[in-house]
């Protein structure tokens, strides 16, 4: 089964980082996040990926055209160009890289995903977080249920503390936490291939229309994921990915 991951938007949240580079490519650690979440499907016998490109594609195709390289020992004959990859180990991924169009919006891009994977059940996930998520459980709830796409529900940690009130007393206080039932998309989606009936074209935000469009045929079901989730919006958020890989107790590295 195949993989996608959207990699192809602006990104201007994180402009700090994202004037330069598209934002899959921002780096925890010494990897991509991109990386990062290829790693996790991966682990769970998924390595097959089809990376919808836009803004700044060419950033992503150099990383996979040099990936091989930066892992390995190199032997280089100037004179002839000829590159000899002495050692080294690698992931023993496929990896297709799609130019899925600059302005291309979500819909869009699933959709031409969809088109080169063919009549077949498929994965989506965003290109800017990830997840302590179990791929084969959420897979096998899929496949229980029957319906058209199923999506990763997750509740994020509130950015400021909770505090609950009786009259203008604190009557609780509770530093930063998950918030409640406020279930969110966490993205890491199954999709059958009819799901791109509801999706008009590439001016198609797939979190819109078909989206509620499935919700409304009761064609689409929640996976409650209650572990770790953490997007990469804000640089704010990428200080914290940061810190928790460099700790080396990342919640995400699941290999």
């Amino acid at each position: 089964m195949k993989v996608g991951i959207l990699a192809g938007g602006y990104g201007t949240r994180l402009a700090e980082e994202t004037d330069r580079i598209p934002k899959p490519m921002v780096e925890i650690g010494d990897q991509p996040i991109l990386w990062h979440i290829m790693k996790g499907y991966a682990a769970c016998g998924f390595d097959e990926f089809v990376i919808a490109l836009g803004y700044k594609r060419a950033v992503i195709k150099d990383y996979f055209l040099a990936y091989r390289c930066r892992a390995s020992s190199l032997t280089i004959r100037l004179k002839t160009g000829e590159v000899l990859v002495r050692d080294g180990d690698s992931e023993d991924w496929t990896v297709h890289l799609l130019d899925t169009g600059l302005g291309t919006q979500t819909g869009g891009r699933i959709r031409r995903v969809a088109q080169f994977v063919g009549n077949e059940t498929m994965m989506i996930t965003y290109g800017d977080a990830v997840a302590d998520l179990d791929i084969r459980e959420l897979l096998a709830f899929h496949q229980s249920h029957g319906r058209l796409a199923t999506v990763t529900i997750v509740r994020p940690t509130a950015r400021f503390g909770g505090v609950s009130l009786n009259g203008d007393l604190v009557a609780r206080f509770e530093e930063k936490p998950q918030t409640g039932e406020g279930w969110v998309n966490g993205g890491f989606f199954v999709l059958e291939p009819k799901v791109l009936d509801y999706i008009d074209g590439d001016d198609t935000v797939f979190e819109r229309g078909p989206l509620e469009r499935l919700a409304e045929d009761g064609q689409l079901v929640a996976y409650r994921h209650p572990g770790f989730w953490q997007c990469m919006d804000t640089l704010r958020d990428l200080r914290l990915l940061e810190a928790l890989w460099e700790s080396g107790k990342a919640p995400w590295k699941v290999w």
